[in-house]
C-alpha cells in the first residue's frame, strides 16, 4: 500500500532509534534552499553540510537551524570539510560521519551563469542546449561516486548537477548516483495546472506521468511548445485516463502564458521543492509518486515511487520501460548528446557544438569519462574568456 508522505513515520519513530543523516554537499543556492526545506520536517532535521569552506557551511547551517527554531522545529545540522578533489580524504569522511543520503548539489559551474549573459547573446548560446557543457557536472559527481564507493558506506546520493547525462554516464562504470532531481520534475506541476484548466477540473485530482528530458523541461516553458523534444506524458482525473482529446500544444502554450513562471536563480525554488520530495520520501520510505532524472543511472526522467533506496520506476501500463529510455535518448539528442557508449564515453552533436565552437572556441565531440576533468578546465577557461567582453 502506498503511503502519503504526511502519514509517514519517521526513522526514529518506526522504531530503527535513529533519523537518516543527510549530507548536503556544495552549498550555493540550491543546496541553501534544500536545507531550509529539510529543517522544516522533523523527519529530515537531521544534516550534515560539506565542503571546501567549513566555517561558511557552519554559518549558513546555522542560519538555517536558528529560522527552524522561529518556526518551532529544533534540527541538528552539522559541518564538514570535503573536497571532492582528494577522493581518499573524501572517502575518509564519508566512512566516518557515515552520512545515509547525500545531496550532491556541486558543481563546476551552474547552469544559469549564462543567463547573467546580455539577453540576445544568452539566446544565441543557449542554443548549443545544456549537452556540451556536461564536463562541468560530470567530473565532480565521477569524482564524488569514486569516493562513496571507497568509503563502504553504502550511502545513496541524489544528485542535482545535469543527472539526466551524468547518470547514465556514470552507471556505465557501475559508479551512477541513486537518483536525480529537478529538470523533469520542475515542468510537472505547471503541467498539472494546464490540464486542470483544460479539463475544468482541480488540479489536487489531476495526476501526471511524464517521461522526457532535461532539454523538454527547459523548452517547453520557454517557447510554450516541445520543440525537437520527444517525450509521453499521460493524464488520469480522479483516479481515472483523462484528457485523450486535449491537444498538448495547447497546455504547453499556457506554460509561456498565464502560468509562465520566473526563471534563473529564483526558479532554483522549484527545483529545491523537487529535491526535497525525493529526499524526504527517501528519509521517510513513503512511496510517494515524483518525478526524478536518471533513476538507478536511466537517461532522462520518469514518473517514480521513492522509497529509501531511490526511485522504482512507475510508468503509465501503455508504456514500456524500453520505450521510455528510447524516448529519452531521441530527447538527449536535441539537448546536444548524441550517445554514450557503454564505456562511458560520450558524443556530442555537431549542430549544437557548432554554436560552442562558434561563440566561445570550444569543440569537443567525443569526450572519454577520464577526460572530462580536462574538458571541463578548457571549456571554463573559454567561457572566461569569452564573457569579459561584457564585464
Amino acid at each position: 500500500m502506498t503511503k502519503s508522505m504526511a502519514g509517514k513515520a519517521t526513522a526514529e519513530e518506526s522504531g530503527t532509534g535513529k533519523k537518516p543523516l543527510i549530507m548536503l554537499l556544495g552549498m550555493g543556492d540550491l543546496s541553501s534552499r534544500v536545507l531550509n526545506m529539510l529543517l522544516a520536517d522533523p523527519a529530515t532535521n537531521r544534516v550534515v553540510l560539506a565542503g571546501r569552506d567549513v566555517e561558511a557551511a557552519r554559518r549558513r547551517g546555522n542560519l538555517a537551524r536558528f529560522t527552524a527554531t522561529n518556526l518551532g522545529l529544533i534540527g541538528e545540522v552539522d559541518a564538514v570539510h570535503i573536497d571532492l578533489y582528494d577522493v581518499d580524504a573524501t572517502a575518509e569522511t564519508l566512512a566516518r560521519v557515515r552520512p545515509d543520503i547525500i545531496f550532491m548539489g556541486a558543481s563546476l559551474q551552474s547552469w544559469r551563469v549564462i543567463t547573467a549573459l546580455p539577453k540576445e547573446t544568452f539566446e544565441e548560446l543557449d542554443e548549443a542546449q545544456f549537452g556540451p557543457w556536461l564536463p562541468m557536472h560530470l567530473t565532480l559527481n565521477h569524482l564524488l561516486m569514486r569516493a562513496v564507493r571507497a568509503s563502504g558506506t553504502g550511502a545513496r546520493v541524489v544528485n542535482a548537477a545535469f543527472p539526466d547525462a551524468v547518470g547514465p554516464v556514470l552507471d556505465k562504470v557501475g559508479l551512477a548516483p541513486t537518483i536525480g532531481v529537478g529538470n523533469v520534475a520542475n515542468i510537472v506541476p505547471a503541467l498539472t495546472y494546464g490540464f486542470a484548466h483544460l479539463l475544468g477540473t482541480d488540479p489536487a485530482d489531476v495526476e501526471l506521468r511524464l517521461v522526457a528530458q532535461h532539454y523538454f523541461s527547459h523548452y517547453v516553458p520557454r517557447f510554450g511548445d516541445a520543440g525537437k523534444g520527444a517525450y509521453h506524458l499521460s493524464v488520469r482525473s480522479g483516479g481515472v485516463p483523462a484528457g485523450e482529446d486535449i491537444d498538448h500544444t495547447a497546455v504547453f502554450a499556457r506554460l509561456d502564458g498565464p502560468l509562465k513562471r520566473l526563471g534563473g536563480i529564483d526558479g532554483q525554488l522549484l527545483t529545491a521543492s523537487s529535491a526535497a520530495r525525493v529526499v524526504i520520501g527517501m528519509a521517510t520510505d513513503s512511496g510517494i509518486l515524483a518525478h526524478a532524472p536518471a533513476p538507478a543511472g536511466l537517461p532522462g526522467g520518469y514518473p517514480v515511487r521513492v522509497g529509501a533506496d531511490g526511485g522504482t520506476v512507475d510508468l503509465d501500463p501503455s508504456l514500456p520501460l524500453d520505450e521510455a529510455v528510447r524516448l529519452n535518448e531521441v530527447c538527449q539528442r536535441a539537448d546536444g548528446i548524441e550517445r554514450i557508449d557503454d564505456d562511458g564515453t560520450v558524443t556530442f552533436t555537431e549542430p549544437e557544438m557548432a554554436v560552442m565552437k562558434r561563440m566561445i572556441g570550444y569543440e569537443c565531440r567525443t569526450m572519454k569519462l577520464d577526460d572530462a576533468a580536462g574538458w571541463a578546465e578548457e571549456l571554463a577557461a573559454k567561457y572566461r574568456d569569452f564573457r569579459k567582453q561584457f564585464v
